[in-house]
């Protein structure tokens, strides 16, 4: 599986999962309908307790990343139609940042180069995972 745990991150281990898997699903690396390993394999893979990643699936639900079949386990859910609003909200979000930097002295040129340099980097994670 394409998921690795940093025990230095301030997040919740859920999170850190369910985010992942959010994620690979946006990407298309986990397609639609595709069924997404079991509680017990994905605990056992990560090392990690079984609560934590029913947890993480529970989020996947809640969010419309995934739904469940009694009896078959969790699947990838058709995400197509979430992505305009997550695109909307994650916008919202650069909007309110950008705001606040003429007061911190952050030009347009600061801005580029470092939306650039994160971009280059999250480029590379997604080609290394």
């Amino acid at each position: 599986m394409l998921i690795e745990i940093d025990f230095r991150d301030k997040r919740p281990l859920y999170e850190q999962i369910s985010d992942r898997l959010k994620r690979l699903i946006e990407q298309g690396v986990i397609g639609k309908d595709e069924l997404l390993p079991s509680v017990r394999a994905l605990s056992m893979e990560l090392s990690i307790n079984p609560n934590t990643i029913q947890k993480a699936y529970g989020v996947l639900d809640r969010d419309g990343y995934s739904y469940s079949v009694a009896g078959k386990g969790s699947f990838a859910a058709d995400v197509s139609a979430l992505l305009p609003a997550r695109r909307e909200a994650f916008y919202h979000e650069l909007d309110e940042v950008l705001k606040r930097a003429p007061a911190l002295g952050i030009g347009v040129a600061d801005v580029t180069e470092h939306v650039r340099g994160v971009m280059k980097k999250g480029e590379q994670y997604d080609t290394d995972h």
